[in-house]
């Protein structure tokens, strides 16, 4: 079985807001990871950590939306500043962990790992682990929560100050994403998503074929001169086990699903960046899901069920 491969270590990057996100409490997230032992259980694996602190950008104002947008300006302000720790911390070949915070910061993340990859000459794939596909538009969202867009962002469709944040326009190609575990979408999203041509496993398929199926698909060409990217919405789990989310959809992957999605993902050996977003400590209970976030990062660099040699 294949391990990450060698690094200068992992950084963990806090972006504690949730100017994205329709309810407030994400912005606590980054600190229940700590809380949870996020570090320490990373360095069990014999990993180098540092922990960067938490990223400084404006508050949540709290507003309505605006041209179908709320907070227009803090996201993109909250998104540069993320785009920037993460790609100083990949040109130091290290690998970058965000700490959010809602997932409109999956913008900022993801731009800065294309920029690297594209400098690199590095294939890029991107699993966006999620129980929503992320792609409304201003013309479609129905709350103008800018965390319901980021793929939409990165695929380039939305504000330039967002789109174009990679440095290329747009920062992701169709073929370079594979969505996991979406089971709400849309209906004007889920049109655009097709249209794009963006490759979904959604709960009914993984129901129907189980994970590990799904995973190898997801996985398919990714080697050694792949960046695999993973950016983690805990409302991908299913709220029985994961209820810190102010997003939570009934039917997502249980504890074992969950498991096997990043054991597989490890076993690839080619994790070089991820983002763990939209946990809600204020809606958690006893911060289980800061722990089971914590648990499924440890699958991610190695821990293992597997007893056969």
């Amino acid at each position: 079985m294949n391990t990450t491969p060698a690094l200068s270590g992992i950084s963990l990057i806090g972006a504690p807001t949730d100017v994205g996100a329709g309810s407030i409490g994400a912005r606590m997230g980054p600190g229940a990871l700590r809380v949870a032992g996020l570090a320490q259980a990373i360095r069990r694996f014999g990993l180098s950590v540092k922990d960067c602190g938490d990223l400084q950008g404006p508050d949540n104002p709290e507003q309505a939306a605006h041209q179908g947008y709320r907070h227009l300006a803090e996201v993109v302000a909250w998104n540069q500043k993320v785009h920037d720790a993460v790609l100083h911390e990949l040109q130091a070949d290290r690998l970058p962990i965000l700490l959010g915070g809602d997932h409109c910061l999956g913008v900022g993340s993801i731009s800065a790992v294309a920029r690297h990859c594209r400098a690199k000459g590095k294939r890029l794939r991107v699993l966006w682990l999620d129980a929503h596909a992320d792609f409304n538009t201003a013309t479609l969202t129905p709350s103008g929560n800018i965390h319901g867009m980021p793929v939409a962002c990165l695929c380039g469709l939305g504000p330039d100050a967002l789109t174009a944040l990679s440095g290329a326009v747009p920062a992701l190609k169709a073929d370079q994403i594979r969505q996991i575990g979406v089971r709400s979408v849309d209906l004007g999203e889920k049109r655009l998503v097709h249209d794009m041509g963006i490759e979904v496993f959604d709960m009914r398929y993984i129901d129907e074929v189980g994970v590990r199926q799904t995973m190898q698909q997801a996985l398919v060409d990714v080697d050694a001169d792949t960046h695999l990217h993973v950016s983690l919405d805990v409302d991908f789990l299913d709220p029985a086990i994961a209820p810190g989310v102010g997003t939570t959809v009934r039917g997502g992957p249980n504890y074992r699903e969950a498991q096997l999605c990043m054991e597989m993902i490890a076993d690839t050996g080619c994790l070089r960046s991820l983002d763990v977003v939209e946990l809600n400590p204020a809606l958690d209970m006893r911060n289980q899901t800061a722990e089971l976030a914590v648990d499924l990062i440890e699958s991610l660099f190695g821990k293992s069920t597997l007893m056969r040699a």
